[in-house]
């Protein structure tokens, strides 16, 4: 396998800087000038990944840099979904596990992307920074510019890590998306570092490392938290197709307690929908559906994993069930197959 292109740290802030202190006219030339860079990549398959889908390179807006991505487009006049899947807390666009969203969209004749957005979520660059936003919503114009996509059909998709990258996307670009589907995701950074200390989990040094410092050592490390947190932005997203998704015994055979999914509901969802502190902390700490929220839920698409508890505010969704630290990838597709976004 080749060498994988990272972009070194020190040339990508020094890059930042610098596009902060240029005109709009140079920023443009700038601009066409990565893109030109990206188009002599001579796209190439990927050992692991069906043949279909080759290694691209494409202009970024964050910093002006050239960013790694998966892509797959198997050609056609008709407009096209597209399917923008996020790899997971320590993955990157190379990962394997990602391999069922590409055979969904070679399947179904969608167009699909997977980019790098910095790698691993230990860099100050990754963990859900303003350059993670500039590649992801980069990702998207570049499959735009490559590919006939219906623009009501963008969809989002993540699990882990990537399921918290997708609920911070959802907040922060909710006019992209047609529907977002977020699985076993983190909504908190402060929380989570919290419960990976008590747990002695290694993701709470991976958390320092990318917000620079433990929760209350400064002004500016809480602040990073902050702003690197879905549950931030997610009012933003009131009126956006999303799909949570929780195993109820994730944090405890998992690394990630099921409150962060029903928090991130509770911020999307209408007040009278939004779940109780004591149903959120029984749900958590006793890896159990509390006697009154139980349903009976009938969905083929789960398969074993079957769903315990369903509720709806509006167009966002959350589903606990049967399980822990996973996703179900046919529960995952088939939903966000049936979103769309109306025209206006």
């Amino acid at each position: 396998m080749r060498k994988r292109y990272l972009v070194p740290l020190v040339a990508a802030a020094a890059a930042i800087a610098a596009a902060l202190a240029i005109p709009p006219a140079a920023r443009f030339l700038r601009l066409r000038a990565v893109e030109c860079e990206a188009a002599r990549w001579t796209p190439l398959p990927i050992e692991g990944w069906p043949h279909q889908v080759s290694e691209i390179r494409y202009a970024s807006t964050a910093d002006y840099s050239v960013q790694p991505a998966l892509f797959y487009d198997g050609g056609g006049e008709e407009k096209r979904p597209l399917l923008v899947a996020l790899h997971t807390w320590s993955g990157d666009y190379l990962q394997d596990m990602s391999v069922p969203y590409a055979r969904w969209c070679i399947e179904n004749n969608w167009v699909f992307i997977h980019p790098h957005f910095r790698g691993p979520n230990w860099t100050p660059q990754a963990a859900g920074s303003d350059l993670v936003i500039g590649d992801i919503i980069s990702a998207v114009e570049y499959a735009r510019k490559q590919s006939n996509i219906d623009e009501c059909r963008i969809y989002l998709a993540g699990v882990s890590g990537g399921g918290y990258t997708a609920l911070l996307m959802a907040g922060r670009a909710p006019e992209i998306w047609a529907g977002v589907t977020a699985w076993v995701p983190i909504s908190d950074l402060r929380s989570w570092h919290d419960q990976c200390v008590k747990a002695g989990r290694k993701y709470a040094e991976h958390i320092v490392k990318a917000c620079g410092g433990p929760p209350g050592q400064s002004a500016e490390i809480d602040r990073r938290y902050t702003v690197r947190s879905p549950l931030t932005w997610l009012k933003n997203a009131r009126g956006l197709a999303l799909d949570i998704n929780a195993g109820i015994r994730d944090g405890h055979d998992g690394s990630v307690p099921v409150s962060h999914s029903l928090l991130a509901f509770n911020e999307t969802a209408d007040q009278a929908d939004r779940f109780t502190e004591d149903e959120i902390r029984h749900m958590t700490e006793e890896a159990e559906i509390p006697q009154q929220l139980r349903q009976d839920i009938t969905d083929p698409a789960y398969g074993q994993k079957r769903p315990l508890l369903r509720r709806t505010s509006g167009p966002a969704r959350i589903t606990i069930f049967d399980g822990g630290h996973e996703i179900v990838f046919a529960a995952a597709l088939n939903w966000l197959s049936q979103q769309k976004k109306t025209r206006r």
